[in-house]
């Protein structure tokens, strides 16, 4: 998975996870103690990557209440703030996945890595791709 998906899957498991979570009343949504430090931890890295930002700041707080709607901007302000080149930010997100999913990331679902020039990859579950390549 490239940097800046697996860290918005991250973050999108979360917010998923924290609203079924308060559904059932489980504090904050996510379960107490793991799912919630790395949670909280890659938050706080990507808060003190956007310092300065408040746009990107801003994205960020309400992807967390609505993740569909915030998907595609903080994508954006992400790959601006060079996220995606930030190892402590991808570490973190790797571990909020083991923490949200242990069985997938198990399986190595979410430890995907490109050495090079990567076209047309899809990785996840139920997706739908169409290519076009210029020669």
């Amino acid at each position: 998975m490239e940097p800046i998906s697996l860290i918005i899957t991250a973050l999108s498991g979360a917010a998923v996870a924290a609203v079924q979570g308060a559904a059932h009343g489980i504090s904050q949504g996510l379960t107490q103690g793991s799912a919630q430090k790395a949670y909280n931890d890659l938050k706080a890295l990507i808060k003190r990557k956007f310092a300065g930002e408040p746009k990107a700041e801003m994205v960020l707080e309400e992807h967390e209440t609505d993740p569909e709607t915030y998907e595609a901007p903080l994508k954006k302000k992400l790959a601006e703030a060079g996220a995606d080149k930030d190892k402590e930010i991808i570490k973190a997100a790797q571990e909020l996945l083991k923490q949200l999913k242990p069985e997938e990331s198990k399986a190595g679902k979410f430890n995907v890595v490109f050495q090079g020039e990567a076209k047309g990859v899809q990785i996840g579950n139920n997706n739908t791709q169409t290519n076009t390549f210029g020669s």
